[in-house]
């Protein structure tokens, strides 16, 4: 007998586990797979739709008592950098950016490493192997590249980002840098330039991954103006960060099968599978 893949994605949802950014909160999160002969199209729907990529994986936050995890985006056309961004500018003058193709290397998980165990020791990678991050990496069914940026001075790798390109902008999917360097505020430097990235592109949008309200690890994101979070099936920009709260009452909280039923697809006739 002949079998075939369903046209319509599925969607899973994770078992609870603890909430890395709101201490004694879990998270949970919806999932799909993507196939190679979709990937573009639900990247980039699915994107505009709070979700972000994982690999092949497009997930979202489904937590049962809590919606404090709102996709983030700026919003380009409209982006001044404040004084203070603008000194970060200046700062990372010394830096090369090269855009290449999504390969992982030695050099790369050495930096890598330093980040983590500066920053994130107890975090999921922390104990990530060399295979584990060129997975991470290279295991990508949609339009992916690396941002690398050297000192021009001592040509030294000092930070990394990899980048999601979609049809309405880039998607910062994780970066790291040199902590050795951490007074130049490289997050920060990543971000600006990813903005002047999606304005020679002329890509209305840079996605920065989720912002968490009441959470020290996530706040710097509503420094970036104007900022829109995906909140209540919509875009709405963040006026003011107190206006979304830490969490929601759980009768508040839609059930699992009515967000699935929310979930806006591309139109996948046709599609060979």
């Amino acid at each position: 007998m002949r079998h075939s893949l369903p046209i319509a994605p599925q969607f899973f949802v994770t078992a609870p586990q603890p909430c890395p950014y709101l201490p004694g909160r879990t998270e949970r999160k919806l999932f799909t797979a993507m196939q190679a002969e979709n990937a573009e199209a639900m990247h980039d729907t699915l994107s505009q739709q709070g979700f972000r990529r994982s690999q092949n994986v497009l997930y979202r936050p489904s937590c049962g008592d809590c919606t404090a995890c709102l996709s983030a985006r700026i919003r380009v056309r409209d982006f001044a950098p404040s004084r203070n961004q603008s000194r970060v500018l200046r700062r990372g003058d010394n830096l090369r950016r090269r855009i290449v193709t999504p390969r992982a290397t030695r050099e790369q998980f050495a930096l890598f490493h330093r980040y983590l165990d500066s920053r994130h020791t107890d975090g999921g990678m922390a104990d990530m192997t060399l295979m584990e991050y060129a997975a991470m990496v290279e295991e990508t069914p949609v339009r992916t590249r690396l941002v690398e940026y050297r000192d021009t001075t001592t040509r030294d790798l000092v930070a990394v980002c990899l980048t999601d390109i979609l049809g309405d902008g880039v998607s910062m999917v994780y970066s790291f840098f040199d902590p050795e360097r951490a007074s130049n505020s490289p997050g920060t430097f990543l971000i600006l330039d990813h903005i002047r990235i999606a304005r020679e592109q002329a890509l209305p949008h840079v996605y920065l991954g989720y912002w968490v309200p009441g959470s020290t690890r996530m706040g710097y994101k509503a420094r970036f103006r104007p900022l829109e979070v995906y909140a209540g099936g919509r875009w709405q920009e963040v006026d003011d960060p107190d206006h979304f709260p830490r969490a929601a009452h759980p009768l508040a909280v839609e059930p699992v099968a009515e967000q699935v039923a929310r979930i806006t697809l591309p139109d996948l006739r046709g599609t060979k599978l």
